[in-house]
């Protein structure tokens, strides 16, 4: 059996218009349901197999979103905020009509990649700690990183309030007594975790970002602030990720 849903809910989320702009299409006779003008924008179809349009254009119905964003530096990861610039705001009005929300959050200063969908179930699997989803991060560290806090980031760490992190792979790409450039890869996320580790073994992050979470790796073609959706084939690699 079908699953129907009604045209003036179906063309709401699609960002056509409010449900009362809807009916006023549909008065207009500016609707077609399978060639037919839909004078009811309460009918009933079936939006994986029947043909909409609204002024002759097709609208192609899809219920999730999945955007990558290259997050740039001062904006906060949240749906809404009275205060600050959100990553929210930082999309068109096509995207925001799908009511997306980050996956996870990187804090105010931190940049690159983060995932935005309302796709509620691949978040939460995502999110979960059972699921021990693999984050990557670039950064630039305030003084040397030698092999003795690659082994401490190996069997974990102790941060400031007492909780020893899941050992973590530390690779050092450049390093000298003024500083170092690293990729860390952990599995969990407190609270500025990466600048608490460093801390933890005396050291300040000077710049974060991220590069990966499970499959998905922050496409290099994307300026900082841009963003674009997924392809099929990354969503179906982070939802297999997810079940391994």
């Amino acid at each position: 059996m079908s699953n129907t849903m009604r045209l003036d809910k179906l063309l709401a989320h699609m960002g056509v218009g409010t449900r009362s702009d809807i009916r006023k299409l549909a008065r207009q006779g500016r609707i077609a349901h399978n060639g037919m003008t839909v004078k009811d924008s309460g009918k009933h179809v079936d939006p994986e197999a029947d043909l909409i349009t609204v002024d002759d254009e097709a609208i192609v119905y899809r219920a999730f979103i999945y955007v990558m964003l290259n997050k740039p530096g001062g904006v906060v990861s949240a749906t809404e905020d009275r205060r600050e610039r959100t990553v929210v705001d930082l999309l068109d009005e096509r995207m925001r009509v799908f009511s997306p929300f980050p996956v996870g959050r990187l804090d105010k200063d931190t940049e690159g990649l983060l995932l935005l969908t309302n796709d509620g179930q691949l978040a939460h699997d995502l999110l979960s700690p059972r699921k021990h989803v693999d984050k990557t991060y670039y950064a630039d560290i305030d003084g040397p990183v030698g092999s003795d806090i690659q082994e401490q980031f190996c069997q974990g760490v102790k941060l400031d309030d007492g909780y020893k992190t899941m050992p973590a792979t530390l690779n050092v790409l450049a390093n000298d007594e003024s500083g170092a450039s690293i990729e860390l890869t952990i599995q969990e996320g407190k609270f500025h975790q990466v600048k608490r580790m460093f801390e933890a073994v005396g050291r300040k992050v000077r710049y974060l970002k991220r590069i990966r979470m499970g499959s998905l790796v922050l496409d290099e073609s994307l300026p900082s602030g841009a963003y674009r959706e997924l392809t099929g084939e990354e969503v179906e690699l982070l939802r297999h990720y997810n079940q391994d």
